[in-house]
């Protein structure tokens, strides 16, 4: 297939005109991976304030503390990528996405604000900075949703897209709830794992729902991405993929009551690392269901790149920080899925 498309644009594998947009596409792409999963139980946290209890909520903010930092390291370093790499779709991409960006940013200037004032604040006055936490998570979650849907509906925008928006981004508060409470329950004890079982629970259902909608509307928008997934030569890939979504679902669903009895305590970071599986294969579905477009049938990986002169300083100034980056973050997260002392 790769040396397929390869030859369809004239170029052979070994091109670097050819696997240097591609490599930087991978690379993006699992930096985008990193933000969903780490980032995404910080903000689904943040998402739980309102449900947990009271006395609760500072200590859900104090757990989140070891890894504030590292957790945003992914997202931002993702855009500037994106921003370095792919200008071309950076400047087609954003006229369309101007309300969920704007979403997005103000989330996240509040989220950051809101946790670093929380310390500084007086002892009365921390629960409005925590509720400035939760507005901003909700801001921040709700704009990646929109941001999906846009995507996913090559950035339509009449009333059915609009209203799909707004479904997948309450979906999306959802997803990130899901990644939050399970993270939780493999983190701590007592009340809040409790609830935060249920949390997850009731989570779950919606981000199933919002997954089916993404697939349904993908195949709805562009039959050849319905004839990727449903035509007798690939169904060999996709059915294995659906069945294993399927079974975290469900396994997630069917762990959570379970691993908070005592006798499987030690299998309380199952329904996390469902969640993560599940959240690792739907984005490798999107990937697969765009490729080679980063706008739909519009412009692909290798129109949105760079001139080669900067793909190269690009790629060098990329592989030698993000592996240095990478490391110093994952030494920071070797205690995350410990439980909480």
């Amino acid at each position: 297939m790769i040396a397929a498309l390869a030859a369809s644009m004239g170029l052979s594998v070994t091109d670097p005109a050819f696997w240097m947009p591609l490599l930087l596409m991978t690379l993006l792409l699992l930096l985008l991976l990193g933000a969903i999963l780490f980032d995404g139980f910080d903000i689904g946290v943040g998402l739980l304030l309102p449900s947990a209890p009271l006395a609760a909520r500072p200590a859900l903010m104090v757990a989140l503390s070891p890894w504030r930092d590292a957790n945003e390291f992914w997202a931002l370093l993702a855009i500037g990528l994106f921003m370095a790499a792919f200008p071309f779709a950076w400047s087609a991409m954003l006229s369309h996405l101007y309300i969920p960006l704007a979403f997005t940013m103000v989330g996240v200037m509040l989220r950051s604000v809101a946790f670093e004032f929380r310390i500084r604040a007086a002892t009365e006055d921390r629960w409005a900075w925590i509720a400035l936490f939760w507005i901003g998570s909700g801001l921040t979650a709700a704009g990646h949703g929109m941001l999906l849907a846009a995507i996913v509906t090559a950035y339509e925008a009449d009333a059915p897209a609009l209203w799909f928006n707004l479904f997948i981004a309450l979906c999306a508060i959802a997803s990130y709830a899901l990644l939050g409470s399970t993270w939780l329950v493999m983190r701590l004890e007592g009340q809040i794992q409790v609830l935060a079982v249920g949390w997850a629970r009731h989570a779950i259902r919606w981000s199933a729902a919002g997954m089916v909608a993404v697939s349904i509307a993908l195949g709805l928008a562009n039959p050849a991405i319905f004839y990727r997934w449903s035509s007798a030569t690939r169904l060999a890939l996709a059915a294995p993929l659906w069945f294993i979504m399927l079974f975290c679902m469900v396994g997630i669903d069917m762990a959570l009551p379970r691993v908070i009895q005592p006798k499987y305590r030690g299998l309380a970071w199952l329904p996390f690392a469902l969640a993560a599986t599940l959240f690792t294969l739907m984005l490798c579905g999107l990937v697969y269901s765009m490729f080679p477009f980063v706008i739909l049938d519009d412009l692909t990986i290798w129109d949105a790149a760079a001139a080669m002169g900067s793909l190269r300083l690009v790629l060098a100034a990329t592989l030698v920080a993000v592996p240095v980056m990478i490391v110093f973050n994952l030494l920071g997260y070797r205690n995350m899925f410990g439980r909480a002392r």
